[in-house]
């Protein structure tokens, strides 16, 4: 007896973004709020980061809340209902529920049920890491449409005394809708880990260790020196790739949207990249701080509001962090 054949869902050729949502912290906090912890200044914070302040969410607001209503903005602006959305993936490493994963929640106040749901764990990297998935799961036929947020409330996983990290990162949510386009809007994704190099961006403990009472509660360090080289050196070498993978050159963008990691890897990365001067690059980092997997959307939905015409452009976004991960994609711009 012969064996039946599968049937297979029909593919299509890709996937677009038509919608992008925001939603920061509600706390203003500028560097005199941050500094004296850390025995710094406000100078010294503005010429090694180029933050002049970063939002906190208030305490009664998690990275749910603001997953939600950054989705909100989004669908709306895409004129897409919750319950049309069949995929939903939420990049963050702040969800203090270690089950279930925000995306199931978020699913379900969206009306999104019975949609895929997952949360994605890639760090500041996490965002672009989602939108890969997003676009396979959407060329592979298994969505047609599909919701990715990058979301994080990193001021619960700081030591406000530690020199390394706390006064960089900040509260957010970003939310970006998808859909199925045989005029694909997102090119193929290149992303990489080096986890020997884990220790550079990583949690001082183990929850484990804080429930025995072996630590206090675990927050996040860095080796700043050794993530600064990793990010312009190696990670200006991804980027140079993947406009090559992706068949154009920086000529050919409107926009250059990093991870909001530091002003100065911006810069530098802007530099090597030898950008053309009509290229816009996000610095959503002066107000926000780096808020992980939140920083790409949040800072892409900032240079629409700004500069409107790169609307329907071409955008190279990159992350890169913990694990050390990195992701990247060349994107058209709703």
């Amino acid at each position: 007896m012969s064996s039946p054949t599968l049937q297979q869902t029909p593919i299509v050729r890709g996937s677009r973004i038509v919608a992008i949502g925001a939603s920061r912290g509600d706390i203003v906090v500028p560097n005199a709020d941050v500094i004296e912890p850390i025995n710094s200044s406000d100078e010294w914070i503005r010429q090694r980061t180029g933050i002049i302040e970063r939002r906190y969410a208030s305490p009664g607001r998690n990275v749910l809340d603001m997953s939600r209503e950054a989705s909100q903005e989004a669908l709306a602006k895409a004129g897409v209902d919750g319950a049309d959305v069949d995929l939903v993936i939420v990049a963050t490493i702040s969800n203090m529920m270690q089950t279930p994963s925000v995306a199931a929640r978020l699913a379900g106040e969206l009306g999104a049920t019975p949609a895929t749901a997952f949360d994605l764990s890639a760090g500041c990297a996490g965002y672009c890491y989602a939108i890969a998935q997003a676009d396979a799961l959407i060329r592979a036929g298994s969505a047609r449409t599909a919701l990715v947020v990058g979301a994080e409330k990193l001021s619960e996983l700081i030591d406000p005394t530690d020199r390394s990290i706390s006064f960089l990162l900040g509260d957010g949510a970003g939310a970006a809708v998808l859909v199925a386009s045989d005029d694909p809007g997102i090119s193929r994704s290149l992303t990489g880990s080096d986890g020997t190099r884990w220790q550079a961006v990583a949690m001082n403990g183990e929850l484990m260790q804080y429930r025995r009472g072996e630590i206090e509660w675990p927050t996040l360090r860095q080796d700043g020196p050794s993530v600064f080289r990793w990010a312009v050196w190696e990670m200006a070498k991804v980027a140079r790739q993947m406009l090559e993978e992706a068949g154009i050159t920086a000529d050919d963008l409107a926009a250059f949207i990093p991870h909001q990691a530091n002003m100065r890897i911006i810069d530098e990365f802007a530099k090597q990249l030898g950008l053309p001067e009509h290229v816009v690059v996000a610095r959503d980092i002066a107000n926000m701080g780096n808020t992980s997997a939140a920083s790409i959307p949040l800072a892409t939905h900032r240079l629409l509001e700004e500069h409107p015409e790169c609307s329907g452009g071409l955008a190279l976004q990159i992350g890169f962090g913990a694990g050390l991960v990195y992701g990247a994609q060349v994107v058209r711009l709703p």
